[in-house]
Parts: C-alpha cells; structure tokens; sequence
C-alpha cells in the first residue's frame, strides 16, 4: 500500500526538543518523522539516504548554523524546511532572515515545562507541517484531514457583527491577513505602498517575539512606518501595525480615531493573533471605511471575517492561487463570496491605492 504520509526530518542539537517534536508529529496520523539529526552533518547523511517531504531546521546549532545549511538545500535540493527557533533576540533576527532565503514557515521550540503552550502548539505545528508540505517548492501530498478538536471562532473574542450603520468618512483604513508564506508577501506588498497610504492593521500568523523582529525588518525596507502593535496605538496614513504574536488585535473607533486593542484570548481558528477577530472588529467599527486582503495562508481563518468586512460595505480583496505559497485562506474566502476582486501578489498595491484614494 502506498504510504502517502508527509515524512518529515527534525534537525536540532537538543535531545529533548527532537524527542518532544517528534512526538507532536507523529500524534497527528498523517506525518511521520523519518528521522532525526543532531546537527545539519548528520542531517545530509539522512537526506542521502531518503528525501524527506518537509525539514524542521534550528537555527543555531554547532559545526554548522541553520542559515547556511538553510542555503545550501535551496541551492541544490530545495525541500520545504520549517525554522523552529528559541525566543533570543539573535535566534528570532535570524529565524526572519531564514525566511528571506527561502524558509516556508517559522514556529516556537516548545516550551518544555508549559502543558497549555505544548498542547496549543501541538495542533499547530502539525497544520504547519502539512502547509509546508504543499508549498510550491514541492510536489503536492494529498492526505487525509486531521481530526482535531472543535476550532474556536470569533465569537470567542468579538460578537459577532448584527448591523451595519457606520457613517463614512475621508479615513479608510487597510485591514491584512496572512499565513504562511505571508512574511515575504507582506514584504512585497507594503514595500510598494506610498508614504501616505491609508493606515493598516495586520494579522500575520507568527509566534510570540518574532513579530517585533518582523515589523522592524519590514520599517527598514519600506517607506510607510512598520511597528509591533501595542496597545492603544493610533491608525494613522503612512503607518502599519502588526499584532503581535500571541495577542489577537482588534480595531477600535473613538470619534474620528481608530486605534488597535491588543488583548488576551482564545485561539481562534487554532491562532492567536487571529485574522477574523482583525478583520470581524474593522467590519463593526470601520465598515465601509474599510478595505480588507486576504493573503497567502493555511487553513481558513479570516474567511469568513473578511465576508463580514464585505457586507458591511468594505471593498475586499483576495490573492489568487498563482501568487500564493498556499492557496488556502484565500480560497476558503473566495469561497465564500467574500473577494469582490481576486488579484495576482504584484497587483494588490495598486488597487489599495486606488480604492483608498490615495
């Protein structure tokens, strides 16, 4: 019988972080872990022997650091490779760095002595894998869907939105969703957008610490302004809040002010940050003053909020298959009916500009 598990190799120096992330991986029936390496010397020996179908790669090891075998396989053998990373502030700068060189997805090292952190992450790490293993760096698997526990939606965190009365205004604000492959689309995306673009929010699936990293990466490479949220902060033109990792953020109103409130929750969807409570919280407070994008991702969170963006008379817009590393949250919303205009990556910008009236 075939097997159409998606085999993945775990390369990292700890003992104890190999043991753990191979027993994630293999509660989930669809992954096996076809092997383990203490560093990427013994990874290649492993990799000669079989192909895995995704890598999970440390990225600070001895005798040779994650970024440079990183290098080395997209060079000649390009294999989806997942970074996992401790919290250092060395260790996240170079984890987002991986990502520029071709890493798919990046996830925290299990925190050893937190059961609530390694049972959240367990669901998490695995749904990774699988986004991993669809990449289009590598041939598609198909494989059976996991069951898991019943996902959480919005509700948790917002109510859901029951009518749409708010008032336009001369102030829209840009409301972004993304998964995987997001950190690069993201890059894209708002490396293009003028000075005095509209002000945005973003949910960008990252782990706790990285999204600091991440926006400030990002505030180097682009016109507009880049932060980490915090909470409180102002929307404002020329300006892009990130939610950080580990906290959902919702747009709040107050006047002709819209600030974020970041917070404490449930995952939603299985994330925290979630995209739904991002964009459920612009439908209620911004509506038609708003303009959502769904990007690249896994899964389907921010599906449906981005319908409910559009029925509240925001202008929405989802990115097409072609462009994407995964082709999920996007269909998911297409789906719905919740795109009025399906754009390849390179052409989002410029339709943000258009419809904000910059």
């Amino acid at each position: 019988m075939l097997n159409n598990k998606i085999r993945v190799l775990v390369v990292d120096d700890s003992a104890v972080v190999r043991q753990t992330l191979t027993a994630i991986l293999l509660s989930d029936p669809d992954i096996e872990v076809m092997g383990t390496a203490a560093d990427p010397f013994y990874a290649v020996q492993k990799i000669k022997e079989e192909v895995p179908d995704v890598i999970t790669l440390d990225v600070e090891m001895p005798r040779m650091d994650g970024l440079t075998f990183l290098k080395k396989i997209m060079g000649q053998h390009p294999i989806p490779v997942v970074i996992i990373s401790s919290l250092t502030d060395h260790g996240t700068e170079t984890a987002i760095k991986a990502m520029e060189y071709g890493a798919v997805e990046i996830i925290t090292k299990p925190q050893m002595n937190t059961k609530k952190f390694i049972e959240e992450s367990k669901i998490r790490i695995c749904d990774i894998i699988k986004a991993a293993s669809k990449a289009k760096i590598k041939h598609k698997t198909f494989v059976n869907p996991m069951i898991v526990p019943p996902k959480l939606s919005a509700d948790a965190v917002l109510a859901p939105v029951t009518k749409f009365s708010m008032i336009k205004t001369t102030e829209i604000v840009i409301a972004i969703g993304a998964s995987t492959g997001g950190t690069e689309a993201l890059r894209v995306l708002l490396e293009a957008l003028p000075v005095d673009v509209a002000g945005i929010v973003i949910v960008q699936h990252m782990p706790e610490n990285f999204t600091k990293s991440f926006a400030n990466r990002l505030n180097d490479l682009c016109k507009i302004s880049v932060k980490e949220a915090e909470d409180g902060d102002s929307v404002l033109r020329g300006r892009a809040l990130i939610a950080p990792g580990n906290k959902h953020m919702l747009l709040q109103r107050s006047g002709a002010r819209y600030y974020v409130e970041v917070k404490d929750g449930p995952l939603v969807n299985r994330h925290r940050p979630a995209v739904d409570v991002l964009f459920r919280s612009t439908a209620r407070y911004a509506g038609s003053n708003a303009l959502g994008v769904i990007m690249t991702g896994m899964g389907d969170d921010g599906a449906k909020g981005l319908l409910e963006m559009k029925q509240s008379g925001a202008y929405t817009i989802a990115q097409d298959e072609h462009s994407c590393v995964v082709f999920g949250m996007p269909k998911e919303a297409i789906k719905l009916g919740a795109a009025d205009v399906v754009l390849p990556l390179d052409e989002i910008p410029n339709q943000i500009i258009r419809r904000s009236n910059v």
